[in-house]
């Protein structure tokens, strides 16, 4: 009996003994050390694929409920309309970010103390808003670098004191305007996506004007340490280039666009760069650019040494429904028929995502040419197919029709559907119409400029769609006259965007009513002259014309006939449009029934959507119990090992959220002090993960500047 009872003893303590050492390997195996590059967040994107993904994983599924506030830093730099949509680069225990003013800061990632602040503003307000989505980072032994612009500037900065390399460029900065083959004092131009590091260059993309005249959207790569340009590859190709047969023969001479606003990714070991591009100038009618245009709307696969073509593939021909192509691709690994494929995918506004072979651009799910409208208005030239993928299925809704609109109460639906019946709504690549046409999803995406986050882990691949639609309305463009007075003057070059009334359209393009009470008429004038964000310069104009429109912003006053060149030119045309206007309802919420946004995760192996689950919501309305309706989102998404998935970007809740990554179950949310339309970070110092957002408003919700870092409590709870 006392042998059965030491028996029955010893196996009880084998057990406990057993369950300890599994629980030791399990904790082990969740806590196992982590390289270096992935306890850093040291890229836009967390590295040179740009999949928003990390190893870390002492923040998991189990205890992210209990993140706290682990530090917060204020930029105190927030104004009206102002954005912030910085994506963090973290190196070394220092965090390296943008303010709204566009001051860069270099915080402790561990506490958020300020260790130095560089302003290119020298202390002036900004001249209009700016967009920046972060900065870049480069070191080789001791010298450790920031990349970043300011209006026409690439700056590099000295990574340990904030201040201006000498050696680079012209004391620090180089002019984006020069070596475009234009005018450098009537070019527009800034990078609001960071570029990246190959090797010894900074290969980088541009922001330039959506109208005319615009500045010609190359890539380049520029010499990290001296800023002497090393290579351009011409998106708007010269008579000899590939391509250059899709445009009329004069073209690259005038026309603008074609650029990478959205960012890059890089494939270190092939060396190659995945560059994708916008439309090209003007946005909406293009009787001055017959033909597909190459290379404006496509992915170009690049040599990153010498900037040289591998391979394309152009998304829309002849865009005139303003689809760039939202984000940087992502550079990802699937599998297919056993055996695995590198691979790169793009999203598109449209809510598709195409998926390429990385080494040749063979597509790795079928893509059909369907025949699409080609009768536009006068003048105009459209392509007669476009490419459709048949796999992944579309993440978004791809048309508008009467069964879909709002029915949040009786009297909205009644007056969404009384306008909707005098719109164009034919899917897809309907024209661009005087009556008005419906682009939906809108002009902002589905996908978006935050872009997608991929698991390597799963082959999953999870992005976040607006489901707004937006309506595009040409109208004839007043004729230039001999003798224009300022109105005429703001009437044919900025009522298009800014409105007759000079109400605009908020946030995209912002009201000038009482604009003398922002800025004096110098300031004004330099705006105008200049340019600033997506706004091209007049300078071309000249100096009388900019003055007059000046003192009819300031006074409401039509000052005396100016003389200007008043010859008709290439960029003049017949037609524009009458500003950027989404589709909603008499009290102002979409007029398309919800989902208002969703986030979506993806099998890229088998081309399949896994769930799809309402994202955001307004909290007026929830408050009435009409929750999870999804909202409008800006910003993407961090995947993490731990099995989740970090994501702010809803664009009314001010939440930032947490979600099981392979179910989508919300697990944790917090409210930030304005809207996180910024894609996280997360890292690792000292031992403590950390995610980290900027929390900066903009896109119609209130402005703010703050960043704002999560960790679990320092005693692991």
């Amino acid at each position: 009996m006392k042998n059965i009872r030491k028996l029955k003893l010893a196996f009880v303590i084998c057990l406990a003994v057993l369950a300890v050492l599994l629980a030791r390997g399990s904790r082990a195996q969740r806590e196992e050390p982590v390289a270096r590059e992935y306890r850093e967040w040291k890229m836009f994107g967390g590295g040179p694929e740009n999949i928003h993904y990390s190893k870390l994983r002492q923040i998991n599924r189990e205890n992210v409920s209990n993140l706290e506030v682990a530090w917060s830093y204020d930029t105190n730099d927030a104004f009206p309309g102002a954005e912030m949509q910085c994506n963090p680069v973290i190196v070394g225990g220092v965090l390296y970010a943008t303010s709204p003013k566009l001051r860069v800061i270099a915080l402790d990632a561990a506490t958020g103390g300020l260790r130095w602040s560089f302003d290119p503003n020298e202390g002036k307000k900004p001249l209009g808003k700016v967009r920046n989505r972060g900065v870049t980072y480069w070191e080789a032994g001791d010298d450790k670098r920031i990349y970043f612009a300011f209006r026409h500037l690439l700056y590099a900065l000295d990574a340990k004191t904030g201040k201006p390399v000498s050696s680079f460029g012209e004391a620090g900065s180089v002019d984006l305007r020069e070596g475009l083959g234009r005018d450098p004092k009537e070019m527009t131009i800034t990078i609001s996506t960071p570029g990246v590091v190959y090797k010894d260059v900074l290969i980088v993309g541009s922001l330039v004007s959506e109208g005319l005249p615009a500045a010609p959207g190359f890539i380049r790569a520029f010499d990290l340490r001296t800023g002497k340009l090393r290579w351009t590859f011409r998106t708007i190709p010269n008579p000899g280039e590939f391509g250059y047969e899709t445009w009329p023969k004069d073209a690259w001479q005038y026309i603008g666009g074609a650029n990478n606003w959205s960012g890059m990714a890089l494939d270190e070991k092939r060396g190659l760069v995945f560059v994708p591009t916008g439309s090209a100038a003007f946005d909406f009618y293009g009787a001055n650019r017959h033909g597909d245009n190459l290379f404006a709307n496509s992915l170009v696969c690049l040599d990153a040494s010498t900037g040289t073509r591998v391979w394309h593939f152009q998304f829309i021909k002849h865009d005139v429904w303003d689809r760039d192509l939202p984000s940087a691709p992502s550079l990802v690994t699937i599998k297919r028929d056993g055996r695995e494929i590198e691979a790169v995918a793009q999203i598109t506004k449209s809510g598709h995502v195409f998926v390429f072979e990385r080494a040749t651009g063979k597509p790795l799910f079928p893509i059909e040419y369907r025949k699409v409208p080609t009768v536009g208005v006068d003048g105009e030239a459209l392509a007669e197919t476009q490419p459709f993928p048949l796999l992944p299925p579309p993440f978004a809704r791809q048309i508008l029709t009467e069964d879909m609109l709002t029915r949040r109460t009786p009297e909205a639906h009644q007056v969404v559907l009384e306008r909707f019946r005098r719109l164009r709504s034919r899917g897809q690549f309907e024209p661009p119409s005087l009556e008005g046409t419906v682009v939906f999803p809108g002009f902002d995406g589905g996908g978006e400029w935050g872009g997608a986050a991929f698991d390597p882990e799963t082959n999953i691949f999870y992005v976040n769609s607006n489901e707004m639609a937006w309506i595009l309305r040409l109208v004839e463009r007043p004729k230039p006259l001999a003798l224009p007075g300022g109105k005429s003057l703001y009437s044919v070059n900025c009522a298009s965007c800014h409105g007759n009334d000079l109400r605009g359209s908020p946030p995209q393009f912002p009201s000038l009513v009482n604009i003398s009470g922002k800025y004096n008429q110098s300031e004004i004038k330099t705006i105008i002259r200049n340019g600033v964000g997506r706004m091209p310069g007049f300078a071309s104009l000249g100096n009388e014309p900019v003055q007059a429109i000046t003192h009819y912003l300031v006074t409401g006053e039509d000052t005396k006939a100016v003389a200007v060149n008043a010859k008709p030119s290439v960029i003049d045309q017949k037609y524009t449009h009458d500003g950027y206007h989404k589709f909603l309802d008499p009290d102002g919420y979409p007029a398309v029934a919800p989902p208002w946004g969703t986030l979506n995760a993806i099998d890229l192996n088998k081309g399949e959507i896994i769930w799809q689950i309402p994202f955001g919501e307004y909290p007026d309305l929830a408050l009435k119990g009409m929750r999870n309706t999804g909202s409008e989102n800006y910003g993407g998404g961090v995947v993490t090992a731990g099995g989740l998935i970090f994501i702010g970007a809803t664009n009314y809740d001010k939440k930032f959220r947490a979600f099981d990554k392979v179910t989508g179950k919300l697990l944790w949310e917090t409210v930030l002090p304005t809207a996180g339309n910024a894609t996280p970070a997360t890292y690792e110092v000292e031992g403590r993960q950390f995610v980290v957002i900027g929390a900066g408003g903009g896109k119609g919700a209130p402005p703010g500047g703050s960043y704002v870092a999560f960790a679990l409590r320092k005693d692991g709870k």
